[in-house]
């Protein structure tokens, strides 16, 4: 406490942390970060720590958001990974939780963009897990961010997946059920849940007979850019099965967005599809878009219906007859 009034005077010092020493002998040194680099924002840093991190030189980048794959292949590109195996005695070090920490930092940094830089120097590594020996946190003013909690942190270069937008919800007959973002596992939920929807349907969504659903067609829906379209999938509270799905994709300017949503055929009628619809218009709000439009098969009465009752206005379409456009106003 002298030593700290002696070299800041007027310094504000509430007390003092004590912290165990400690003594992992057969430990990897290891230095995990966040840096901040002017051309694509942070970015996660992972390699061999210590006090020789600047001489061993051993170190490698990845965007994040990072998922645990991510992570894995992060932390294969350095030259430190072939010790975290088992040699010698020296048992194997636990991966896993050195994946996993690199993916809370990332959730970390996704969470606050006040932050600039964190510098985890020594992180100790060996087969009971990781601790961060030191730490160090760069700040910076938040910046003003996109309307709607669908921006996220604004200085990713990719954006992470938007947890904000996760809703509980109930169907009018009281089943509950959890409508979220879509994510590229999803895949595996599509086949079940297209064999749900009958062929009629599938021709009302697509606007032609569907006979075959590849891995190629099916990723274009799951895979996707946050920062430039956004798909919301409603799943059954109890099984996890797949119920329905909306989605909306901007333009080059950001202006305006197309939506199309398909539900489950046995579904149909019971609200599902106005509360995508409805969970949609609110996200094309929150992200600025000054319209929301869509092409819709004048045969599909259910579908025109909704529209008219969300306030779209429909008009014929100039080149498809037997399609209309359908456009909503945002600017409201």
């Amino acid at each position: 406490m002298s030593r700290a009034r002696a070299a800041k005077p007027d310094a504000r010092i509430a007390g003092v942390t004590v912290f165990p020493m400690v003594v992992r002998p057969k430990a990897r040194e290891l230095i995990v970060g966040v840096a901040d680099d002017p051309t694509f924002g942070p970015v996660i840093v992972f390699g061999h720590g210590g006090t020789a991190v600047e001489a061993i030189d051993d170190k490698a980048l990845a965007l994040p958001p990072l998922d645990l794959a991510l992570a894995r292949g992060l932390i294969a590109r350095t030259r430190v990974a072939r010790i975290l195996k088992a040699y010698r005695n020296v048992p194997a070090a636990d991966e896993p939780s050195i994946a996993l920490l690199l993916v809370k930092l990332s959730q970390l940094a996704a969470d606050f963009p006040e932050i600039r830089e964190i510098d985890l120097n020594p992180v100790l590594a060996d087969e009971t897990g990781v601790i961060a020996v030191d730490a160090r946190i760069a700040l910076a003013m938040r910046r003003e961010r996109r309307p709607g909690p669908a921006s996220g942190n604004p200085r990713f270069a990719i954006r992470p997946y938007p947890k904000a937008w996760e809703r509980h919800l109930a169907l009018p007959d009281g089943s509950e059920i959890f409508i979220r973002p879509i994510r590229p596992e999803d895949e595996a939920l599509y086949p079940a849940f297209l064999s749900a929807v009958t062929q009629d349907d599938l021709r009302l969504r697509f606007f032609a007979p569907v006979k075959e659903f590849t891995h190629p067609f099916i990723a274009r829906f799951t895979q996707i850019d946050y920062a430039r379209a956004m798909a919301f999938i409603a799943l059954q509270a109890a099984t996890g099965r797949m119920l329905g799905v909306v989605r909306i994709h901007a333009d080059s300017e950001y202006r305006s967005g197309e939506y199309a949503i398909l539900v489950r055929s046995d579904l149909k009628g019971h609200g599902l599809g106005w509360l995508l619809m409805e969970l949609m218009i609110e996200y094309a709000r929150a992200e600025g878009l000054e319209s929301i439009c869509g092409q819709v098969l004048h045969e599909n009465r259910t579908m025109l219906q909704m529209c008219r009752q969300l306030g779209f206005h429909i008009a014929p379409d100039p080149e498809e007859n037997e399609v209309v456009v359908v456009t909503l106003p945002l600017n409201r």
